[in-house]
């Protein structure tokens, strides 16, 4: 009875894949998808096509694959912010840890504390400390109700014991922070560099358990917090019921590519550390970053756009 699941695992991939990217074209996730799906692609010799659809928090890309057939062309581009949803929307129509299978993780990518200069602290214990002198007078700048950026501020906030207010905002949020009308931003570390470079804003730490290669002298938040981290993530995952053998595969395709030389340079151009791991081990963080944000969205009692 198993020769034909057998079979099917050794002829896949027989004809082109999706990735489903819950994101526009042009972020950080399509980036990073294309860059795993061109080298699927390359190692399988079949077409591991991107497509993004963005919406509903990541909401309708996760529902599209969670329905789709569990034969492994249809895959989804998974992110924290799957495990953030999973706590702020209760009415969805899918459970995801029960109804997507990890495949592979790809690459963690953290954030950088960035204070408009107006605000005196150089350091964290600076800034926690003009916090807690300026209760809520400190606005705290987001792209949106959910993304890593705010609950990232949210988990500071609840380990710091500081009240900060947080601002959404659907279009940039870099011109009001320049201008000083937000104070502060958690905002991953590709699209910070610029600005702290140029010293328009100025980086008082780095959201990852260690210090970056590429700001050597920020230290982690973890140094002052001890247990802080919070970073973007990406990996692969699968519908319910897609064969492990397929699972495997992809596993060790991407899990190779990870430790490809020219690719690695690529995440690295990203932001991004490469971050490899067997289908259980993904399964294992999903877990465990779903149960974390948990607690940061009850503190914070953040609820849906």
């Amino acid at each position: 009875m198993a020769l034909p699941r057998v079979a099917l695992a050794q002829a896949y991939p027989s004809r082109p894949a999706r990735i489903i990217v819950g994101f526009p074209a042009g972020t950080s996730s399509d980036i990073t998808a294309r860059l795993i799906g061109q080298w699927l692609s390359e190692q399988l010799h079949q077409q591991f096509v991107i497509e993004d659809r963005p919406g509903a928090g990541t909401n309708i890309a996760a529902a599209a694959v969670v329905h789709a057939a569990p034969d492994g062309y249809t895959l989804l581009w998974v992110t924290q912010t799957n495990a953030i949803n999973a706590s702020i929307y209760t009415n969805l129509n899918f459970n995801f840890m029960r109804d997507i299978a990890p495949v592979a993780s790809v690459i963690r990518v953290p954030a950088v504390v960035m204070l408009h200069p107006s605000v005196p602290a150089k350091t964290i214990p600076e800034f926690i400390a003009y916090a807690k002198a300026h209760p809520g007078k400190i606005n705290m700048s987001t792209p949106g109700i959910g993304s890593i950026n705010h609950v990232a501020g949210e988990l500071f906030k609840m380990m710091a014991g500081v009240d900060l207010v947080a601002v959404h905002y659907r279009s940039s949020q870099f011109p009001d922070l320049l201008a000083g009308q937000v104070q502060v931003t958690f905002n991953p570390l590709p699209s910070s560099l610029e600005f702290i470079r140029s010293g328009k804003l100025r980086a008082l730490a780095v959201t990852s358990a260690t210090r970056q290669a590429v700001l050597p002298d920020v230290p982690p938040v973890g140094q002052f917090l001890p247990g802080y981290e919070a970073t973007a993530w990406f990996g692969i995952g699968a519908p319910k019921g897609t064969p492990a053998d397929i699972i495997a595969r992809l596993n060790r395709e991407i899990d190779a590519g990870l430790a490809d030389a020219k690719l690695k340079a690529r995440l690295h151009d990203l932001g991004g550390e490469e971050f490899a791991g067997s289908p259980d081990d993904f399964a294992e963080f999903i877990a465990a970053e779903t149960a974390k944000w948990a607690k940061v969205v009850r503190f914070a009692g953040i609820k849906p756009q």
